[in-house]
């Protein structure tokens, strides 16, 4: 397959598609379902699932692709033996690992709550890499998949972004592996992270890696349309340059026209920068953007 330019921070990327796979870290039930384990530490999980969309949409289209897909799940056996004693410790009696959760044992393989949600669930032949630390690197199989299959670049999608993603990153980096993240494909409870997290990883010239969202990737992959372009600091320096006024955060996506999406509450997004008739305002629903009149 001939390479493909992908737009990301803090440059452009060109890579070869044989060559690149598409990691997706930790996208289980525990972590992003109502009733899950991260829930009853009081977390909000929509927080998480609102990168499920972005996800399924690159998902769909490595596979249509042929590239390799990789899934990671954060574990352990059900006997513990894999997992450090500090590790065990952390947290309330009744919230450890290996306690009884709203899903089953909590991070223990095998449990209902150890799983990955339905929406990207893994297809019959994609490797998924049970790992028992928030590297998907330590300890497991991935470097032997990876070089097996002569792995250059690693898309890496998943939760969350400031630990798992982020270790992975730094792992797969020492490793010499290029890796590109998605930041509408990542995720965090705390927004403030998320942001951070993808700053460290293409601060200084892309130390880490580069920083894209799934609308490049799919651009790239010959899906324009949909998907968000670049990462939000790249919009929000774009909504200054505009002139935009009384911008509240900016949710970090391109429009199908090109339009800047700014979001304005929790339910509605505002595009601006088009000429348009009035103000455009979508719903987020579950399934990508709808219209709302």
């Amino acid at each position: 397959m001939p390479p493909v330019t992908i737009e990301a921070e803090p440059q452009p990327i060109e890579v070869g598609l044989d060559k690149t796979a598409l990691i997706i870290i930790d996208m289980q039930r525990d972590f992003l379902e109502p009733g899950g384990f991260g829930e009853t530490l009081g977390n909000d999980v929509s927080r998480l699932t609102a990168a499920i969309e972005s996800c399924r949409l690159v998902l769909d289209a490595a596979r249509r692709h042929g590239l390799l897909v990789v899934h990671t799940r954060e574990g352990h056996r059900p006997d513990l033996s894999d997992a450090p004693p500090a590790k065990l410790a952390r947290g309330h009696p009744s919230l450890r690992i290996g306690a009884k959760g709203p899903m089953g044992r909590i991070l223990v393989r095998g449990e209902p709550g150890h799983d990955i949600v339905p929406a990207l669930y893994p297809a019959p032949g994609e490797p998924v890499i049970d790992k028992p630390g928030k590297g998907a690197f330590y300890q497991t199989e991935l470097e032997l998949i990876l070089r097996n299959r002569g792995m250059d670049n690693l898309l890496v999608c998943g939760v969350t972004t400031e630990v798992c993603v982020s270790t992975t990153v730094r792992e797969a980096n020492d490793r010499g592996y290029r890796c590109i993240v998605l930041a509408d494909c990542c995720a965090s409870y705390f927004p403030q992270f998320h942001e951070v997290g993808l700053a460290m990883i293409k601060a200084q010239g892309g130390i880490f890696g580069w920083v894209s969202g799934s609308g490049s990737v799919l651009a790239a992959l010959g899906r324009p349309d949909r998907g968000c372009s670049l990462p939000r600091p790249t919009l929000r320096s774009a909504a200054k340059k505009m002139g935009s006024k009384g911008l509240h955060s900016l949710q970090g996506c391109w429009g199908r026209r090109g339009q800047l999406i700014d979001r304005i509450s929790n339910s509605r997004l505002l595009l601006l920068g088009t000429p348009l008739a009035g103000p455009i305002r979508f719903r987020l629903g579950w399934v990508g953007l709808r219209w709302q009149r």
